[in-house]
């Protein structure tokens, strides 16, 4: 069957071409237009002016530390030194009571004094059969009993001569007194209290080199090599500042805190410095020569634990996440050792709320003073 066009249909058609090509314009003319770019506040980092340098708290101690204690049990009878005293090599500090170490030492004389008459019998019983020996008026048997008599005396004078000896000793372990001079930082044990042998009763600190101890994370561990010089504060002595050295720093990070514990000499001490004092310890950065630069805290950002800041790049305005070092936190600021560059813009606000790549609208903020450190 023949199918026929009507004018009808063709005049439908025609009007409808037209309301095709209306809609699709319009379509595209209410097309969302592009997001504008985020506003950021950023600044350019600028140096401090001064070599970068990092801070550690650190504590005064004295570089040989040693437990004082009896080599022998018994009940402490007297203690003559207190905490924080003074003492001198030689110095008797404590004593126990004597009394079963005086029996002891007067058992072992009693048992050496018989130990020796024994020996000189037996001395002129061997000359004596010698004698008689060299004459045949003896057996050569009972000769050799004589000397076989000798030996055993000789062999207990010398046993007895040496628990004599030992006994002496163990009187003289009564008195406890210091091996060298120092101070006394802490008491173990108090008088009339019984103990055992090698229990610490005080804790001695020498006299001579003074060292600092700190605690070094990860980030400030390139600054510890040994032999590094530092200056040193301390908070009980304002306005006098300290050389020290690098003397020691474990090779291996504490388990718990993962730190590394590092031991600085401190050159030419005062005797104001006291041991326990708190100091701080200031050395020069890896790249000190490029200068610090002082941020606020907000600008802080992590990047898998690691601190890192936003940094707007040129052309283009788009953000990159860049690992830093840090040297030191303030109480709103954080002073950066390491890779930042001067003249870089770093977003200091708003850091949680932007991503990597997008492109921002830089604007200065409304009081930079309010983060000077």
């Amino acid at each position: 069957m023949k199918l026929l066009h009507s004018p009808a249909s063709a005049v439908a058609r025609a009007a409808f071409v037209p309301i095709v090509c209306v809609m699709l314009f319009a379509c595209k003319r209410h097309e969302a237009p592009a997001p504008a770019p985020r506003p950021v506040v950023a600044v350019a980092a600028q140096a401090d002016g001064h070599a970068n340098a990092s801070s550690l708290p650190g504590q005064i101690q004295s570089r040989y530390s040693t437990p004082l204690s009896f080599r022998i049990n018994g009940k402490i009878l007297e203690r003559r030194v207190r905490l924080g005293d003074s003492v001198k090599a030689g110095q008797v500090v404590a004593r126990l009571d004597p009394a079963d170490v005086e029996k002891n030492n007067a058992s072992a004389r009693a048992q050496l004094d018989a130990a020796e008459h024994q020996l000189v019998y037996a001395k002129q019983q061997l000359d004596r059969d010698r004698a008689q020996a060299a004459e045949h008026l003896i057996a050569p048997a009972q000769l050799e009993q004589t000397q076989n008599a000798y030996a055993s005396a000789l062999a207990q004078r010398n046993q007895a001569q040496q628990q004599a000896g030992l006994s002496a000793d163990q009187l003289r372990y009564a008195t406890l007194a210091a091996d060298h001079a120092g101070v006394i930082t802490a008491e173990q044990a108090d008088t009339g209290q019984n103990v055992t042998a090698g229990q610490a009763i005080y804790t001695l600190a020498w006299s001579g080199d003074i060292d600092v101890i700190c605690d070094v994370p990860e980030a400030a561990l390139g600054a510890f090599a040994i032999g590094k010089e530092a200056s040193v504060r301390l908070a009980a002595l304002p306005g006098q500042t300290f050389r020290a050295r690098v003397r020691e720093l474990s090779p291996a990070a504490d388990t718990q805190s993962r730190t590394w514990r590092a031991k600085l000499t401190l050159e030419a001490p005062t005797p104001d410095v006291r041991l326990g004092m708190t100091a701080d310890i200031a050395f020069a950065g890896s790249n000190g020569a490029k200068g610090a630069f002082t941020i606020p805290s907000t600008a802080l950002f992590h990047d898998n634990g690691h601190p890192a800041v936003w940094i707007v790049k040129q052309p283009g305005d788009a953000l990159e996440l860049r690992r830093v070092e840090v040297a030191r936190y303030g109480e709103r600021t954080v002073t950066l050792a390491g890779g930042i560059e001067a003249g870089e813009r770093i977003v200091w606000q708003g850091v949680h709320t932007v991503s990597a790549g997008e492109k921002v609208r830089v604007v200065a903020p409304l009081h930079p003073e309010d983060f000077a450190s």
